[in-house]
């Protein structure tokens, strides 16, 4: 009898770790949006900036090892066009669940973003994929490849 009511201890507790991670994981796939609006870090805002640059609930991050095409100081077009299309790829990846693995390190701009990996609720690693689907490429890097220079 007493191994028995160990047993269905051991159970509902195994039971509530698997629907406390339901509920984490449930969570985590909340609705991204492209940001808007200043005063980001007081509002505590989580948004993206474009294909390598957000906010998470107020903190600035920019995605680590990779670089997208600018959005907003583009050198061209063409850099533009495809820094929101990788953009909206990002949103859309980010949209069924994702969390941020901080490297414990700060890029060396004057905003001093913390540099992240994105993990996707399937495992998959966000900048990986913006990098095979031609969204990104690798950073450090020289050059615009965007705009042929």
């Amino acid at each position: 009898m007493q191994r028995r009511r160990i047993a269905l201890v051991r159970t509902g507790i195994a039971a509530a770790i698997v629907l406390g991670t339901a509920i984490t994981a449930a969570q985590s796939a909340r609705a991204i949006e492209i940001c808007s609006g200043g005063d980001r870090a007081a509002r505590r805002v989580t948004c993206l900036v474009d294909g390598d640059t957000g906010w998470e609930r107020g903190v600035k991050w920019r995605l680590l090892d990779i670089d997208a095409p600018e959005t907003f100081e583009a050198e061209c077009g063409q850099e533009k066009e495809i820094g929101k299309e990788a953009t909206r790829r990002l949103l859309v990846l980010m949209s069924a669940g994702y969390r941020l693995v901080e490297s414990g390190e700060k890029d060396h701009t004057s905003d001093r973003r913390s540099l992240v990996r994105i993990v996707l609720a399937d495992g998959r690693d966000a900048g990986r994929i913006l990098l095979q689907e031609g969204l990104a490429q690798r950073w450090p890097n020289k050059g615009n490849r965007w705009c042929g220079f």
